[in-house]
Order: C-alpha cells, then sequence, then structure tokens
C-alpha cells in the first residue's frame, strides 16, 4: 500500500477513536466526567499556576509542551527496523495506550487538587509510593530539559554568517526571542487590560510569521553554545516563575498555531509530492542495533506514549482546565496530534528526505552511523522541506522554516519542563520538611541547576569530555516509558477502588511495563559489560524505585481486597 492511502487511513482512524473510544467510553463509562463538579483552576484559582482557560487556549498550550523534540527523534531512528513496526506504534500506541495515559492523568489530576501524578500516588497507594514517584520524576525532567537544552544551543551557534556549521540554524533565533516579548505583551492585554482574544492572537500570529520571515535575512551569529545555553537556562526560570497568563499560556498558543501551520503545510506537501516507500516494510537486523522488541517501544517514546506528559496533564494542564468535559479533547486530543507529529516524522524518514532504497540504506546502514541526535534532526528537516518544497517553496527557505518550528517544539517543553521540576521539587522539600525549597524563586533555582547539571557537566567517555545528559541519554526512554506505566498503574488503582472499569488502563500499564522493564535490564547489562558504570548504577536505582513503586500498589490491592471481604474498606473519594 502506497504512503498516501496508509497515511488516510491513519486519519480516518484518529478521529474514530476520538469520537468512540476517547468522548465515549473513557470519558463516559471508565471516569464519569461531570461538569458539575469545580475544576482547581476555579477552586484554587490564585491567578500563578491556577487559572481557568478557554479550551483552545489550553490545548495549545498542552500541545506545544508535550510536542518536543521526543515525536521528531525516536521515530527518526525506530524506522531502522522498517517504516511498518514505527507506524504501527506511532498509530495504535497513541490510541489505545499513550493517548488513554495522557486523559488518564489528566482526570486524576483534576480529581485530585491539580496535583501531579507523583503526588496523588500518596492517596491512592501510598505515601512511600510518593517520595519513590517524585524522585523518578525529577531524574527524567532534569534530563530531557538539559539535553532539550543542549541540542537547542547547537542549532543557533554559530560563528558568523558565512561559517554556519552544518546542523546550525541561527536564523531560528531571532523568530524565536522575538516570540517571548509579543507572547508577554498579548498575555498582559488580555489579563490586565481585557481586550479580546482571538484578534490579539491573530495580529500575534502575523508578527510571529513576520519574525520568521526576517530571521532568514538576518541569522543572529557569534555566539557560543555555551552562551546560547545560559541564556535558554535564564529563560527557563522566568517560564517557570511568571504567572501563567503572562508567558507560558500566550506563548504556547501562539507556537502551537505555528505548529499546526507546519503540520498543516508537511502533509499538504506529502500528499501532493506523493512519494513512495524508500525504506523497507521490516528490516528485523539492522547491524549493531538492539533487539526490534522491546526497544521499538522505547526508542520511539513520546511518538506514542510518555510519561512527561502525564506531568505536563497532571502538572500545568490541569490547574487551568475549565469543566471535566475539556479534559479528552485537551489529553486524548494532544496526544493524537503528537501522534501526527511522530507519523509525518516515520513519513519523512522513510519516503521524505532519501530518492531510493540505495540513499536509505546509506544512512541506516547501522545503528551507530544513524543513532545521532543531530542526524534524526538533520534528516527530519530534511525530509520535510521536500514536502514543503513540493508546494513551490525554495528548499532552503522550506529548511528554514522546518528549523523555526523545530525549535519551537523544544523550547516550548523547556519552559513546561522547568516549571514542572519547580513543582517537584516543590513537592519534595515538603515530604521531607524543608519548607524554604517551597518558595517558588528558590525551587525554580534548584530546578534551573538541575538542568544546567545535565547541560554543562562533563564525563570522560573513553578519553573524551561528553556532557552527562547525552551520556546518559541512552537511560531517557526507559525512564520515560516507566513513568507512563507508573502513572497508569496510579490510575488503575484509582479506578481500582473506585469500582470502576480497569481494563482500559490495566492493559495498557501491563504493556508498558514490561516492555520498558526488560529493555532497561538488557541496558544495564549491556553497560556492565561496556563498563559503563554510571549509566549501570542509575538506571539499577531507577528500576529499583519502579519496583518499589510496583510493590507498594500490590500491597495496596492485596490489603484493599482484604478489608473489603471483611467489610473494612473504605474507597477513595473523587
Amino acid at each position: 500500500m502506497s504512503p498516501v492511502a496508509i497515511t488516510c487511513c491513519v486519519l480516518a482512524l484518529y478521529v474514530l477513536f476520538f469520537r468512540l473510544y476517547a468522548k465515549r467510553v473513557l470519558a463516559r463509562r471508565v471516569f464519569v466526567l461531570d461538569d458539575a463538579r469545580p475544576t482547581p483552576a476555579h477552586t484554587l484559582r490564585d491567578e500563578v499556576d491556577y487559572l481557568p482557560s478557554n479550551r483552545y487556549v489550553l490545548f495549545g498550550h498542552h500541545y506545544a509542551s508535550i510536542a518536543g523534540l521526543a515525536p521528531m527523534l525516536g521515530p527518526a531512528i525506530a524506522v531502522i527496523w522498517g517504516w511498518l513496526p514505527a507506524m504501527l506504534w506511532v498509530v495504535f500506541g497513541t490510541l489505545m495506550v499513550g493517548a488513554v495515559h495522557d486523559l488518564s492523568a489528566l482526570v486524576l489530576s483534576v480529581r485530585h487538587d491539580g496535583r501531579s501524578v507523583g503526588s496523588i500516588a500518596k492517596d491512592v497507594i501510598s505515601p512511600r509510593a510518593r517520595i519513590l514517584f517524585l524522585l523518578v520524576i525529577f531524574f527524567l525532567v532534569a534530563l530531557a530539559m538539559g539535553v532539550f537544552v543542549l541540542v537547542i544551543a547547537g542549532l543557533f551557534a554559530a560563528p558568523d554568517a558565512v561559517h554556519i556549521p552544518k546542523g546550525a540554524h541561527p536564523e531560528a533565533v531571532f523568530p524565536t526571542y522575538s516570540l517571548m516579548l509579543i507572547a508577554m505583551v498579548i498575555g498582559f492585554l488580555i489579563h490586565k487590560r481585557h481586550m479580546p482574544l482571538w484578534p490579539l492572537i491573530a495580529v500575534g500570529f502575523v508578527l510571529m510569521l513576520i519574525t520568521t520571515w526576517m530571521g532568514l535575512s538576518m541569522p543572529i551569529t557569534g555566539v557560543t553554545k555555551e552562551g546560547w545555553m545560559w541564556t535558554l537556562l535564564v529563560y527557563a526560570f522566568a517560564a517557570s516563575v511568571l504567572p501563567v497568563w503572562l508567558l507560558l499560556q500566550p506563548r504556547d498558543f501562539l507556537n502551537s498555531l505555528l505548529l499546526y501551520t507546519a503540520l498543516f503545510a508537511m502533509l499538504a506537501g506529502f500528499f501532493f509530492l506523493r512519494p513512495d516507500w524508500a525504506a523497507p516494510a521490516v528490516n528485523p537486523h539492522p547491524v549493531g542495533a538492539p533487539p526490534l522488541l522491546p526497544f521499538l517501544f522505547i526508542v520511539i517514546a513520546c511518538g506514542a506514549v510518555s510519561g512527561f506528559h502525564g506531568l505536563v496533564a497532571s502538572g500545568t494542564t490541569a490547574k487551568q482546565l475549565d469543566r471535566e468535559s475539556d479534559a479528552p479533547f485537551v489529553g486524548y486530543g494532544g496526544m493524537i496530534g503528537e501522534s501526527l507529529l511522530a507519523l509525518i516524522a516515520v513519513l519523512a524518514t522513510t519516503a521524505g528526505a532519501f530518492a531510493n532504497h540505495g540513499e536509505w540504506t546509506a544512512f541506516y546502514g547501522s545503528w551507530a552511523q544513524a543513532a545521532g541526535l543531530h542526524q534524526k534532526l538533520g534528516i527530519f528537516i530534511q525530509g520535510t522541506g521536500h514536502f514543503l518544497a513540493a508546494l513551490g517553496l525554495p528548499i532552503n527557505l522550506a529548511m528554514a522554516f522546518i528549523s523555526v518550528v523545530v525549535v519551537a517544539f523544544a523550547l516550548t517543553s523547556v519552559d513546561t519542563g522547568a516549571r514542572l521540576l519547580r513543582f517537584n521539587i516543590e513537592e519534595i522539600a515538603g515530604v521531607i520538611g524543608v519548607k524554604p525549597l517551597q518558595n517558588r524563586y528558590l525551587s525554580t533555582v534548584v530546578a534551573v541547576a538541575a538542568i544546567g547539571f545535565f547541560a554543562f557537566f562533563k564525563v570522560s567517555v573513553h578519553g573524551k569530555a561528553t556532557p552527562a545528559g547525552l551520556f546518559l541519554w541512552t537511560l531517557f526512554g526507559t525512564t520515560n516509558q516507566i513513568l507512563a506505566g507508573l502513572a497508569l498503574l496510579t490510575v488503575t488503582v484509582y479506578l481500582y477502588r473506585r469500582g470502576r472499569p480497569i481494563i482500559y488502563t490495566l492493559v495498557p500499564m501491563g504493556l508498558v511495563l514490561t516492555a520498558t522493564i526488560s529493555g532497561m535490564v538488557i541496558g544495564i547489562a549491556k553497560a556492565i559489560r561496556g563498563e559503563q558504570w554510571t549509566v549501570a548504577i542509575v538506571g539499577a536505582v531507577i528500576f529499583c524505585l519502579a519496583l518499589g513503586v510496583v510493590a507498594e500498589a500490590v500491597t495496596t490491592v492485596v490489603g484493599f481486597r482484604r478489608d473489603r471481604r471483611a467489610g473494612r474498606a473504605v474507597e477513595i473519594e473523587e
């Protein structure tokens, strides 16, 4: 079947599952969403973190926050096993697992005062489960944001306009930083001057496109990679402490419009180009690659299911949800948008970037050759650039526009990630009784310092200094997936104790935990054989923390069943 025909079938599946599975089964039967129940955005409104928001604005924030680099990076390497396995997991993994996870985490948080899944684990499972959860979250978010800062700084850095390194896009700097100022002006005018939303957004979107075009002719050069890393950390601090209405909401909403425009243009170009497959349907044994199962799930990561999404849903999104019936649109629908981006990444790297099978094989000839972060980003930009070029855009202009979009995807994750890490540190401080760290400014300093550690601190790998974040990046996929499995575990226990159907979260939870725990065991063993003791030790610690949460959950369920038989069980409240 041709790429175009398969894509049409996938788009139809997105609509079908959202209308039938998300809105009817999950919303009505499993979670029984009720608009009469006030959300934390109303009951705890503080104009900083808690604020009722228009569902379209909130969708824009949520989608822009979860759609970081990972759904482009993961599928772009997973296609080494062929386009068919990658596409199947990107589509059905999303519809049956990832979107269920995101919606579940959002609803669970809304029912618990907008708290994170890690904090909720105390009420649903046990106090010990909460601290185990929070430690896993701290490592995952700090590592991911540190690597994102590294990658964005690498995209920005160029010595001058003549000597621009391959893979660098300094033309993305001006529109990126201009958007921050545009967003703050719009946020101020809407919230403080009560001006209408849509006219301001329309003007902001036009200004954003103008600055993107201006950036092409005025690349910002002369700043080192380290210099850009410092500016990004300063931005992360500001994005974490400022009220959501001033920067986070308007910036993410404007960014989401850019993302929608890019997605529409890439899809339109793809349908116009009508490319054929350059990659094989299945390539079961690539040179040097780990086994397809379970590593297909781990490599694709956010393109199908992501623990980070649960942190966004239960960290910032739940605090802004106006009513419960908005949850499927924001949570499940946002993950479908992420899946669409991952689908485009699969198409770009198997049918867009390469003219024939020989070119594809030359790039994806071995795992080591195709596995680098910059290589994956480069091939995504190249493939989607060809899609846009099919619409008549010059290829250089098309690839420059995609580079701006890539930075937009990454930067929205950085600002939300810094805020989530701040929440996480405040919750840990509450558990261990360190009151000063519950101050949002001090906790943000710690959060930014943790992100900076993974970005700046270097370790020696085979005699070469390597950033700690890149060295430990191999743990991101497994940690991220384990966190998603633990979130689904928490939701399943919650539903069980409420007497609700659990099959819809139990099966995805079992699949994710089985795949990722087995993958982590294989990864730890490989690290030990290669004498990569830091990776092995950190991986083993995360593995033990995850098993601890599972053990706590099993103990809770067994005790609940025993008490219920004895007539002593008390169901948890909504």
